[in-house]
């Protein structure tokens, strides 16, 4: 039987921290708040604001209206966000 590698956890990001990671560093470099963000979503400003905290889980659907309010490809918010500048 064959044995799963062993990934080191501490250096993993999960997809929902990734989210807020780039969630919060896309917004703040567009100089949007996360009540503006909502508006142009169209979701509610709390459910941005617990997406920026990774409390919330969100729909592949809502992911994508977070990605095109900030005008970026949804691929940028679930990167790796260490892997960028």
């Amino acid at each position: 039987m064959k044995k799963i590698p062993q990934q080191n956890l501490s250096s993993t990001v999960f997809a929902r921290e990734r989210l807020a990671l780039n969630l919060k560093k896309w917004r703040a470099f567009q100089g949007l708040s996360q009540h503006a963000l909502a508006i142009e979503a169209d979701l509610h400003h709390t459910f941005v604001a617990h997406l920026e905290r990774g409390a919330r889980n969100p729909s592949l659907d809502n992911i994508e209206k977070l990605a095109v309010a900030l005008k970026i490809d949804i691929v940028e918010l679930l990167c790796d966000p260490r892997s960028k500048p």
